[in-house]
């Protein structure tokens, strides 16, 4: 588990961009998603990261971190990355993360 970066202030970097289709499986990502660079995940790559409450498609953000989606059948963390003082609820992240999050269980992480 990554609990480590709750409340850090974090760069991410987007490979998908709010608009962008995923290159596998065809959906649309619905919010901004990428990684932090230089880390790595349970799965070997970088650690990956959605952000949320920005309504554009932008190429990096930096944000804190508030929250993990911890995946209990999956070996790879999300963390949820906004701007300093926005937040949203467990439900809202289900919500707006469920595009992809639908085909894992998991659990949130404050």
């Amino acid at each position: 588990m990554n609990r480590k970066y709750l409340g850090q202030t974090v760069l991410v970097k987007m490979d998908r961009p709010l608009g962008t289709t995923h290159p596998k499986h065809g959906f649309v990502y619905p919010v901004n998603y990428g990684y932090i660079p230089g880390t790595i995940s349970g799965d070997g790559e970088e650690l990956d990261a959605y952000v949320l409450g920005e309504h554009k498609p932008l190429d990096t953000f930096e944000g804190v971190v508030v929250a993990i989606i911890h995946r209990t059948n999956d070996n790879d963390d999300k963390l949820v990355v906004m701007t300093k003082g926005r937040n949203y609820t467990d439900d809202q992240i289900r919500a707006l993360t469920e595009f992809q999050e639908q085909y894992f269980e998991s659990i949130i992480l404050r």
